[in-house]
């Protein structure tokens, strides 16, 4: 029986940062042991930081049907170059999106043989299929998500007040969290941006924080009413963040994330005509950024994802630099490590920083009692990475299917030195050829 030792000078366990030896035994970790020094048969990994390996709650990979979008060998290969082993994709922009047990078992199918990293499923709540979530819960999916304002696509029509009220009684009987894309959009806001479509500050303008904070507010009322886990992701606002912490201090089973995109750029920085920063939300004000750093510092916000979205260079509008048109969504899969902690790194400490892309995302997902924690039992799940090293991740080494990502030669500090996945190591920035991820499925 083979086993691995790992040790670091800087292991992250019990909340804090301390010399130890991880010692891994078919797939779990077998026990943690603190010593300055690493023991015979050991792999010294020096200053690296060793912790649980990220947990990105929030991707859209797109398979099937969207494959030449991404797919899931290239998605997880990116996980894994980048310290993620475990990813939850959503039911959007896979063909069929997925919204009932069917389109579930054709994702299942289309993944089979693909995980470099472990990966779960959401369904989706569209208009008229609420009937479908204790199909989906029964399928393993690991949260349901809806949008309040058009998707992208025709085919995931964003629910009506009449839709979510049909669902969350379902959903709250089934201690299955609702995760929620809150914009309540409006007429006349593009006009600016018709006239000019490449202007960044006429985009920011057609999608205003009005919008985010309504639907908040709306989603807050009715997780009121029916005692349903309301998941908001992508929090892009900053006057949301009030009616967020008030929701939390009421008791209410309210939780939000936000992205690295909305804690590194700045729409100030933003020039016209750059596509590949356009998602939705948009990347907002510095100020209003600003705030929300320091809304995860107080735990308003709770933790961080990519909302990996990624698009081929036609359909991003790269050649045009039509924001109009460009399909609203960043890639940064491989990025959530380097990217999030290069935001942050002035503002939290490494012991603060660590839990909100491991043991934060573990606990919305249930998967707390053997994922997100190193601890003995847990799956051999981790990552090795330098905080203090700079890092501009090129082209050349990005796993994505299309290179295409504002994080590409961006400044960045936090170099991936090694994963882990289920105790197997993989060699950043490449996984290796025998996928070896899981499905993670709700039981």
């Amino acid at each position: 029986m083979t086993e691995t030792r790992l040790f670091s000078r800087r292991c992250f366990f019990e909340g804090d940062i301390q010399p130890g030896t991880v010692y891994i035994r078919n797939g779990k970790i077998l026990k943690i042991v603190e010593e300055e020094k690493a023991p015979a048969g050991a792999t010294d990994l020096g200053d690296a930081v060793l912790m649980p390996g990220c947990i990105d709650a929030h991707v859209h990979i797109n398979e099937p049907g969207r494959t030449e979008w991404e797919g899931f060998d290239t998605a997880t290969r990116a996980a894994a170059a980048g310290g993620s082993t475990s990813l939850v994709d959503m039911p959007l922009n896979s063909t069929p999106v997925t919204i009932d047990n069917a389109s579930l078992q054709q994702k299942l199918a289309a993944s089979e043989g693909k995980l470099h990293v472990h990966v779960g499923f959401y369904g989706g709540l569209v208009p008229g299929n609420a009937n479908q979530m204790d199909a989906l819960a029964q399928g393993g999916v690991l949260g349901i998500k809806a949008f309040l304002t058009h998707s992208g696509i025709e085919d995931f029509p964003n629910a009506t007040i009449e839709d979510l009220e049909a669902a969350m009684p379902m959903l709250a009987k089934l201690k299955l969290p609702l995760l929620v894309h809150c914009e309540l959009d409006e007429p006349g806001t593009t006009e600016a941006l018709e006239a000019d479509p490449r202007s960044y500050r006429a985009y920011l303008a057609s999608r205003p924080k009005e919008w985010e904070n309504r639907a908040v507010q709306q989603m807050i009322d009715l997780c009121r009413k029916y005692r349903c886990h309301v998941h908001i992701v992508h929090v892009s606002s900053a006057e949301a963040l009030p009616l967020i912490k008030a929701a939390k201090k009421e008791g209410l089973p309210l939780t939000a994330e936000t992205c690295p995109q909305y804690l590194l750029f700045n729409a100030e920085d933003i020039p016209d005509g750059q596509t590949q920063y356009k998602c939705a939300p948009p990347i907002r004000e510095r100020e209003n950024n600003e705030l929300l750093k320091e809304a995860l510092c107080e735990g308003v916000l709770d933790f961080i994802t990519t909302d990996h979205s990624p698009a081929p260079p036609g359909t991003k509008e790269l050649e045009s630099g039509n924001l109009l048109r460009a399909w609203g969504g960043i890639a940064g899969l491989q990025f959530l490590l380097p990217a999030s902690w290069t935001a942050l790194r002035d503002t939290l400490s490494l012991e603060q920083f660590i839990p909100l892309i491991t043991e934060a995302p573990a606990r919305f997902l249930r998967l707390e009692h053997h994922k997100g924690f190193l601890l003995p039992g847990y799956d051999a799940d981790l990552v090795a990475w330098l905080p203090e090293a700079p890092v501009r991740i090129g082209a050349a080494a990005v796993q994505h299917k299309h290179k295409i990502s504002p994080y590409i030669d961006h400044a960045l500090f936090g170099r991936v030195q090694q994963t882990w996945v289920a105790g197997e190591a993989q060699l950043a920035p490449a996984a290796p050829a025998k996928p070896t991820g899981t499905w993670l499925l709700r039981k």
